[in-house]
């Protein structure tokens, strides 16, 4: 769900602020702190990326114990599974 936002211009005699404002719900689940520094980059001229110099730690990291080691059996195994599960022509691209 997006929120939609109006952009603000503040003309002043000898420069000009444009102004966007983060509606608070965007804000909260963000978890950004007053004075935090952000960047902004131009990915395209439909689409602006706000980037966090130094984001929260994500709370999803913390259980990913021994998620390479898991990965890498569940590849080797899926090798033998491929030949095992049939009539395919071994095209695990596929996938």
């Amino acid at each position: 769900m997006g929120y939609p936002t109006k952009v603000q211009l503040i003309d002043r005699k000898q420069s000009e602020q444009w102004y966007i404002n983060f509606p608070a719900a965007i804000a909260q689940a963000m978890e950004f702190s007053r004075g935090e520094v952000v960047e902004w980059i131009v990915e395209d001229k439909s689409q602006l990326v706000l980037k966090r110099r130094n984001p929260p730690p994500s709370a999803m990291k913390k259980k990913r114990r021994g998620s390479s080691t898991t990965s890498t059996a569940s590849g080797s195994k899926s090798g033998k599974g491929s030949a095992r599960s049939g009539s395919g022509n071994g095209d695990a691209g596929s996938r």
